[in-house]
Order: C-alpha cells, then structure tokens, then sequence
C-alpha cells in the first residue's frame, strides 16, 4: 500500500507543500474550541462564547470561497500572504479584547474579522495537487486520499492540542497557536512559487461565479449534508459517553470513528479504480447512509468504539470521490474556489449537525441523536441520485493559463 504514497511524495516539490499545507491547517480544528475557551474564561459564559465562535464560523463560510476565487484568478502567493497576515492582526485583535475585559460586543467583528480571513488551505493544498499531477491524472485519487488521511490527523489531534494549552497554560494560548499554526504554513506555502498553480483569468463569457456550474450546485448541499453527519457524530458519540458514564472515552470513541476513515483512505488511494468517478461518489454516498444505522442500534460503548470504526471507513470512499469530481468538473480558473465551496459547506454542516443532535439529546438522549447523522446520509443519497445527470457532465472549455512574469 505505501508504494503509491511513496510515489506520490516524490513529486518535485510535493513534501514540501504537504508539510505546509498540514502545519498551515492545524487550525482548522482549533479555532472553534479555541474561541469557546478563551470567551467562556473571560466571561464565563459558555452561551457568549458559542455565539462568538458562531460568528467567526459565518463569516469564515463568505470569505474562504472569495479569497480561493482571488487566488484561481491573481494566484495563490499574492492572495495568501496579504490574507494571512490580516488573520494574525485579526486573530490578535480578538484575543485582545478578550483578555483586556472590553465589553462584550467587540468580541463580535473581532471574530468576523478572523474568520474572512481564514482561509480553506486544504483547497488550496489540493488544487496544488491537480497542478503537479496534471501530467499524470489518475494518480490524482491517491493525492486527495493522502490529503483525507492528513485531514483527519489534523481531526485528532488538534483538540488535543488546544485543549491542553487552554486549559493548562492560559485561555488565549490555544487560540495563540492555532493563529501561529496558520501564519507560519500560509506563509511557508506562499513561499513555494514552483508548485503553484498559474493564475487562470475569468473565462470569456462566463457568468457568476462557481456556483453557476450545474455539478457544483449538486455537490455542495451534498457535501453540506455530509458535514452534518459529522457534526452529529461528535456530539451525539460525547453525549453517548457521558450517558454511559465514561465521559472521558469520548474523545476514544470519536478516534475510533476518524481511524476507521483514516484507514479507508489510505485504502482507497492505494487502488487503481475501473469504475466512473460519479459513480463512485454515489456508492460512497450510499455505504455512509447504511453505516449510520449500526450506532442508532448499539447500547454498550466497547461495541460503540467497533460500530463507529466501521461506519468511519465509509466517510473517505464519499470525501475523496466527491473531490475528485470537483476536480473533473469545474474549469481550472475556478478550481481552488470550487473546492474551497465545497470545504466551506462540509464546516457549515459540521456546525448545523451538531446544533441539531445537540437538542435531541436534550430532548430525548443520546441513542435517539443517532438518527440525526441517519437522516442528513439519507437526504445526501437522495441528492445525489437526483442530480445524477449534472455529475456526469464534463469539465467546460478552459481558457489559457496566464503566466506569472512577478
């Protein structure tokens, strides 16, 4: 298995960007809990702090996809750089008013501020990917397993991280590395001018933005309904713990849940595949929603561990082709900015599953939340079914590429 991962990083350049790219989106999994640690200390209001992180996850949803749209069509360095500092000054400027006690709203366009300049680096990391690999697309399915398998590294322990420097420091210092994580990956990826992709001007002609492509507006409340599926895992897979009096293996049991999709990627990026892309993605689709039923069946958390390890090998084999279609898909003027939409959808949902699996367990406990995550897998597989003609459309005309005379 590890011979087509060991082929894939000898790319020119590709080690490099990885390991930018992964250092650069710890935050990802960081911010969230970071904002909520630091606010509920300083006012010791866990309602105040959600509302505030809710607001940097709002606005991290508008800016991310503008900010890849710039950088499809200025390119990635002359985005990425201006970008990221703002985040830092940002990011900054919320810890500040935090820390210096000023009133309550100015917690508010603080975090606005940081999450329009949060960017998706994982799009970026992977349109990256389609850049180097453009000579050789069919390995193109193990760079976006690598990249899944990288994401939920950075799944696992990045809560891990904040948690312990909040907790065990001071409130602002896991909000402090998640910003330091992201400038200094940011920075070092805009550094890499060799691997990046070259600006691509709007298409002649060409109307609206990403979301004027048919697939895209299958893909995205797809991707929007798998994101719930995982934001209802996390909470209901917490309150299941808690319920079963061993709330300190939450954090075992939704490692059990990231290894099992983890481990199907690695599977999946190893296989030469027969089998159309959009067909693939609909499989996946399919598997998510039968492997959601398992956990709303389960009373005891030693099976629960083994049940979530296996709906988990579901998550990659429906990420990692729904990518890939993006890829196929959307012009390269457009690419980044579509897989950033994308990216962006999956965190709306995260945070939209979670709200609801969170008042069902109020409601009913934490067996019933399971349905949740069930439902949103339904409804993506009947998303996909209906827009099934859309996926197996093929990619638009490309303009040329404009080179880089800086």
């Amino acid at each position: 298995m590890s011979g087509p991962y060991r082929e894939l990083l000898g790319v020119p350049g590709a080690r490099l960007f990885v390991a930018a790219g992964f250092v650069g989106r710890m935050s990802m999994s960081m911010v969230g809990i970071g904002v909520v640690l630091l606010v509920s200390a300083v006012t010791g209001s866990y309602g105040i702090a959600g509302a505030v992180a809710a607001t940097l996850s709002l606005a991290y949803a508008v800016g991310s996809p503008l900010s890849a749209r710039f950088a499809d069509r200025y390119g990635q360095h002359r985005v990425l750089v201006p970008v990221v500092l703002a985040n830092a000054v940002s990011v900054a400027t919320l810890i500040l008013c935090a820390r210096l006690d000023l009133p309550v709203w100015t917690l508010f366009p603080a975090a606005a501020l940081a999450g329009l300049t949060q960017v998706s680096l994982g799009a970026w990391v992977r349109a990256r990917w389609s850049h180097a690999l453009r000579e050789r697309p069919a390995r193109l399915h193990t760079a976006f397993s690598f990249e899944s398998v990288v994401d939920e590294t950075i799944f696992v322990a990045g809560p891990l991280i904040v948690t312990a420097l909040a907790t065990g420091v001071h409130p602002a210092a896991g909000l402090g590395a998640a910003a330091a994580f992201t400038l200094s990956g940011c920075l070092a990826l805009a550094a890499q001018r060799g691997t990046e992709p070259a600006p691509r001007p709007r298409a002649p002609g060409s109307r609206g933005g990403v979301l004027a492509n048919p697939a895209i507006r299958v893909i995205t409340p797809v991707f929007l309904l798998v994101g719930t599926v995982f934001g209802a895992i996390d909470v209901s897979a917490v309150a299941f713990a808690d319920e079963q009096g061993h709330k300190p293996l939450a954090g075992v049991l939704l490692g059990c849940y990231a290894l099992g999709s983890g481990t199907a990627a690695l599977w999946y990026g190893a296989r030469h595949w027969r089998t159309p892309l959009e067909r693939r993605f609909r499989i996946g689709l399919a598997l998510l929603a039968v492997a959601m039923v398992p956990p709303t069946l389960v009373g005891d958390l030693r099976l629960m561990m083994a049940v979530v390890f296996f709906s988990g090998l579901a998550i990659s084999p429906t990420i990692i082709p729904g990518y890939g279609l993006v890829e196929r898909l959307v012009p390269g003027h457009q690419l980044t900015e579509g897989l950033a939409l994308v990216s962006t959808s999956v965190g709306i949902g995260v945070a939209a599953g979670a709200s609801a699996a969170g008042r069902v367990v109020d409601a009913y406990g934490a067996q019933a939340a399971f349905l949740v995550p069930l439902a949103a897998a339904l409804a993506a597989v009947a998303l996909g079914l209906a827009g099934a003609r859309a996926l197996a459309r093929r990619r638009p005309p490309e303009p040329p590429e404009t080179p880089d005379k800086t």
